[in-house]
Order: C-alpha cells, then structure tokens, then sequence
C-alpha cells in the first residue's frame, strides 16, 4: 500500500514544524511543504521581536495557554539539541500607575493558573535590580521569558524535514485546491499541480483566503496590522538588560509598545499596530486594491474601526511621529534620548477577525474533509509551533 501523501501549505515556521513533525512520524506519510516565495519563512516568522513567551497573559484553559506552555518546554530541548540561540533574559511587565496594579494582579492570577515558573511580584525600588534604568510602580518577573531567532529555528525543522525524506518547494502560489474524491489537487498559479490525500493550510497572512480555495466559509476574516518598530543604538542599548513590557489595556486590542533585546544583542522599540493597506504592507505606501475592496465592503471591519477610533488615531500618531513613538517607550525607560533611536524593519501581523468585528483571541482550525485550516495563529504561535504541530498531525488522522 502507497504511504499517504501531505502537503503543508506555507513555510513559516508553524508550517516548517508541521512538515518536521509529519516527516518523523511512524509510519511516515509522504511530505510536501510548498510556500509561495522563493524561499521560506520571509514573513511573520523572520519579522518579529523574538520573544519565547512563557504563558503570562493567556486565558487559562485556552489553546494559547495550554500550547504555549508545552511549545516553550519543547522549544527549550530543541534549541538546545540543536545549538540554536536561546536565552532566558526575563521579562518585566511594568505598571505605572494604581490602575495598571490592579490589572497586573490579574495578570499574575493568570501567569499562576498556567503554570509559569519562577514569577516575582516588584516593587519599585525591586523592579530596578532586574532593570536598573525601568521605572515604575511595580512589576511582574517572568525570569524564564526567552528570546531565540524563530527564522534560525524555521530553517532547522525544515533541515530535519528534509533530511527525512520530506520535499520542499519554493515559488508554488497556491491559486485553487480541487476535491478529487478523497484526494486533492493543489495547483499553482504556474499550472503546476500535487495531488494530496491531505493538506495542511498554514498560510498566515493568506489564512482566510486559502481556506475559501478549500471549501471553508470567509470567517474569521485576516485583517493585515504593520508593526512598525525601532531600535536602539549600540551605545545606548545596555539600557535594556531584557524584556520590558506595559500592562495590556483590556479596551484596546493590542499591547503597546515595549521594549526588546536580541539574540544578537540588538534592542527593539515596538511594534505599533497600525492598519496595513496590503497583506504585504510593509511600507506604509504599499496599497493592495483588492484588501482594501475587503475591507470597505466588511461589516465586522466598519465595526471593528467604531469602536477603536481612539486607539486607531493613537497608533496613527506613532507611526507618523518617531518622537510621540520614542515618548511611550520613555515612560518605562527614561533614559532613552531621541538620538539613541534608529529605524528598524517593520512586521506585518495577521489579525482574524470574526463578523461582527471582534478580534480573535485564541487559535483556531477547521477542517473541510481532507484539508485542515490553520486560521488564526497569532503569537505565541512560534512559541508554542512544535506543540501545534503534533495536535495537528494527530487530527489528520492518518492512520
């Protein structure tokens, strides 16, 4: 009997994950990741902070939670295995004021029900021994929080993908996918063809519209988000030892800015989160005719944009204003001058949305007979990639 054959569509690092996972399983399927670019993890995966995130923030019980915590275990190993960059820097979440206390605590309740390590309540003049030029109020110490390069990571799980037997192919934009029975074709805009007994969508920022090629309905819808960030200069960087990051504000749909250490020792100011005009819209003036067709004609957009004017013209100004940007990321470290500040390359974060313009929280999948659609993964998807990876294998069911 001929072995299964999968097609992973997409070559982030969720996508690498799935095709190493399906490539060392036992019996093993026949393995192919396509990814549309010439080479994989261009987007999302290579265009982040870096940040291994350790459960703080996640609703207990939720996917998120429950994934990130075993995604940062396997993580770990495999870095380590693998000789991969990995350093446990530690976070501060800072509040700065008694309202930010308040919701901190919740946070910390959270960060305790999903089971992360080692946290610390700060005081003031505590939060100063972890971040001696932070300030504020007080703070929650995640010292397990790590950083690691997720595009170094991508290229190692499709390296043990490959050296498996697994085939990856660059260039193949997916345009239909067509039942045949029990079995798949995936066709490229090229006219090139693979016929699958089953497919794994791990498209990103195409979530949505590979999904609608399989069968599946148009919701959650993907809205594109820029994060815009900047960075310190090498001599000012020794300001931030770690993580530094705001308490998240329950009305507002994203974080704020925070501050960043790398892996190669860079420190990143951002993101922001301002409407992209493009799927790909990484330069303020790219514009997409068709995303924005998309999005006038989206009820759960119009809605979505009503109840955030505020935050939608907040974030406007930081974009626009390297001085309004450099003065959030001021309030936690002061000593920040506007000369220490450099540009540095944006992101564009995939954002589903459901129809009545709530923002999808946690992951989400689907499944249209032989197709699984991966469509929500927003962070911590490349933290919690290896524990995704083996829920989704163990849902196609191969036999």
């Amino acid at each position: 009997m001929s072995r299964p054959h999968v097609v992973v569509v997409g070559g982030g690092i969720v996508g690498s994950a799935v095709a190493r996972r399906l490539a060392l399983s036992d019996p093993r399927p026949d393995v192919t990741l396509i990814e549309k670019e010439p080479e994989p993890a261009r987007h999302q995966t290579s265009r982040n902070s870096g940040v291994v995130h350790a459960g703080i923030y996640y609703a207990p019980g939720s996917a998120k939670a429950t994934l990130s915590r075993e995604g940062v275990r396997r993580l770990k190993q495999y870095c380590t295995e693998r000789a991969l960059p990995y350093e446990e820097v530690g976070k501060l979440v800072i509040a700065l004021d008694e309202t930010e206390e308040t919701r901190l605590r919740d946070i910390e309740a959270r960060a305790l029900a999903n089971g992360v390590p080692g946290l610390r309540w700060l005081d003031a003049r505590e939060l100063r021994e972890i971040e001696p030029h932070a300030v504020g109020r007080a703070a929650l110490h995640s010292p397990t929080t790590a950083i690691t390069d997720f595009s170094q990571v991508a290229s190692a799980m499709l390296d043990d993908a490959k050296g498996a037997g697994a085939q990856v192919v660059t260039g193949f934009e997916v345009v239909a996918l067509e039942r045949r029975g029990e079995t798949v074709d995936v066709r490229a805009a090229d006219e090139r063809a693979l016929r699958a007994d089953r497919v794994v969508l791990a498209g990103g920022l195409y979530a949505d519209r590979l999904a609608m090629l399989a069968g599946d309905g148009p919701s959650p819808a993907i809205v594109p988000f820029r994060g815009e960030y900047h960075r310190l200069s090498p001599s000012a960087a020794k300001l931030v030892r770690g993580l530094v990051y705001p308490v998240p504000d329950p009305r507002y749909p994203f974080l704020g800015v925070h501050l960043t250490r790398r892996v190669d020792d860079t420190v990143l100011l951002g993101p922001n989160a301002v409407l992209a005009t493009a799927r790909e819209g990484y330069r303020k003036r790219d514009v997409d005719l068709e995303v924005l067709r998309e999005l006038a004609a989206s009820r759960g957009f119009r809605r979505l944009a009503r109840a955030n004017v505020r935050t939608g013209a907040y974030e406007v100004v930081g974009s626009l204003s390297r001085r309004a940007f450099v003065h959030r990321a001021r309030r936690y470290v002061p000593a920040i001058a506007d000369s220490d500040v450099l540009p540095a390359a944006p992101g564009v974060r995939a954002q589903a949305m459901d129809p009545d313009g709530s923002l999808v929280e946690d992951f989400r999948f689907s499944r249209v007979g032989p197709v699984l659609c991966i469509r929500n993964a927003p962070s911590p998807a490349a933290t919690a990639s290896l524990a995704i990876a083996d829920m989704i294998v163990e849902q196609l069911d191969l036999g």
